[in-house]
């Protein structure tokens, strides 16, 4: 191994001597405030390394092994699932401050799980792809079902192992098959062999490698985990679950139908145009029926990937630059939204303030978070000067010049459906309350970690969506190397 390709491996090594520092603290003393210190300086060293090693390479990529490379592509997502875990990071440290029972392990498992993603991001052959998804997927379930007091989060965890592992079954099913037909794991090489001729076994493969795919981006009809997890975890777990682990597979799928050139093929865009399609329509009018936040949030994620698919559909360079600058506002606007929850509730009490009754009034109670909120939520429902309407205009705009009509009407009949449940959320913000319950809300919240993320996050969602051109340049500069 060359000195280059030891220094691009610069943001997983961190990572995981990090994991191992935490590991062996928490055996050695549990001191909580310490070993989240530890894991914040862990995460920002692998952050900050990211630019450093884009200078140090001139830009160019680095083949790092058989199993993964280092570009633009992989430098871009990688800092993105890094920026979204510090997000929900912080978070941890206000949501689970008042916790009666162990946390550190909590710290634990989500940098073994944000390691998962990175290696996602980076991979350019199956065996990478899946290391890193169960990488991340596993301590996943462990963190869906920590509040082990909580019989809901227990029962969300145990869903989630067990439609996950059906997932996983049927990704290595699918691998395996295209394995016995090209005898090649790599995306490159089972591109070139598919060039070269399509069979009913090849195509089999490729159908179950979509399915799993589309189960972990909750696409319509693999989508019915999606509203029960996101209720039953902690609302940092939700928030990382809608951000990270969704990144890290679109960014590793995008890579591997543009490798592999599954976009040419008829079958296969008409049936990711149906899983869009589905996504968008379902997605949203089963939002419409939820009276509990978080479950409007998981059909609202199932909506947004549903647009976010027509990229996946339509693959190519400005496709690559919808996507990027998509999932960029996406995760902006969720962390922010899953952070005023998180900042709102305890994980003490009965349950997480999810329903929205209980947000009835808030404003009057907690105007300073409850103005996060409405920006937030408008910037998912598209509103312009925010960041989601930049995020679904590159959308648009590609499908536009894809001509992708049926896609389009399809968002754009999902973007009328959302604003109503945006609203309802809003509305009932606004709600007047006896004026004895009105109080002034203490500065003290914007101190915490948790608090000047969520300010950090609603600035930077202002303004991409108000001057988004910096952002942009650094995702033209992510492009993904094929060979």
């Amino acid at each position: 191994m060359t000195l280059n390709q030891l220094l691009a491996l610069a943001p997983l090594i961190l990572l995981t001597l990090t994991t191992v520092g935490v590991m062996l603290h928490i055996a050695w003393a549990r001191r909580y405030h310490l070993i989240g210190a530890l894991t914040i300086l862990g995460m920002n060293l692998a952050l900050l390394s990211l630019p450093l090693l884009w200078i140090y390479n001139d830009g160019q990529p680095v083949q790092i092994t058989p199993l993964l490379v280092l570009d633009g592509y992989a430098l871009f997502y990688s800092g993105l699932i890094l920026a979204a875990a510090l997000g929900v990071l912080t978070l941890c440290g206000a949501y689970f401050e008042s916790y009666e029972g162990n946390r550190e392990e909590l710290y634990l498992l989500l940098l073994m799980s944000t390691l998962g993603a990175v290696v996602m991001a980076m991979s350019r052959h199956f065996a990478g792809f899946f290391i890193g998804l169960e990488l991340m997927s596993i301590p996943l379930y462990a963190m869906v079902a920590y509040p082990t007091k909580d019989s809901r989060a227990l029962e969300g965890g145990i869903k989630y192992l067990i439609l996950s592992a059906g997932a996983s079954a049927f990704m290595l099913f699918g691998i395996a098959l295209l394995f016995a037909e090209t005898g090649a794991l790599g995306f490159a090489d089972i591109g070139a062999k598919l060039a070269e001729g399509r069979t009913p076994l090849l195509l089999t493969g490729a159908a179950m490698i979509i399915v799993a795919v589309a189960f972990k981006l909750s696409a319509v009809p693999f989508h019915l985990w999606t509203s029960d997890v996101y209720e039953a975890s902690p609302a940092p777990v939700a928030a990382f679950l809608a951000t990270v682990s969704k990144v890290a597979v679109f960014a590793a799928t995008y890579r591997l139908f543009l490798s592999v050139g599954l976009f040419q093929h008829p079958a296969t865009v008409e049936a990711l145009s149906v899983v869009a399609i589905a996504s968008m329509v379902i997605g949203n009018v089963l939002a419409l029926q939820q009276d509990n936040v978080k479950r409007i949030l998981a059909y609202s994620s199932i909506a947004q990937f549903g647009y976010l698919l027509v990229a996946l559909v339509a693959a190519g360079e400005r496709a690559t630059e919808a996507a990027g600058i998509f999932l960029l506002t996406y995760v902006v606007t969720t962390i922010g939204v899953f952070g005023v929850i998180a900042l709102v509730s305890s994980p003490m009490k009965d349950r997480d303030v999810e329903h929205i009754e209980q947000f009835r009034g808030l404003f009057w109670r907690r105007p300073y978070l409850s103005s996060i909120m409405t920006a937030m939520l408008l910037s998912l429902a598209g509103i312009p000067l925010t960041a989601g309407f930049i995020g679904k205009f590159y959308v648009i705009a590609l499908g536009v010049e894809e001509r992708l009509w049926w896609l389009l009407g399809a968002v754009i009949a999902g973007s009328a459906i959302g604003l109503f449940y945006y609203l309802r959320v809003l509305i009932m913000m606004f709600q007047p309350i006896p004026t004895r319950d009105r109080v002034s809300e203490p500065l003290n919240w914007i101190q915490n970690a948790g608090g000047a993320m969520l300010v950090a996050a609603m600035v930077m969602m202002l303004v991409m969506g108000v001057y988004p051109e910096p952002f942009l340049d650094i995702i033209r500069a992510a492009t993904p190397q094929i060979g």
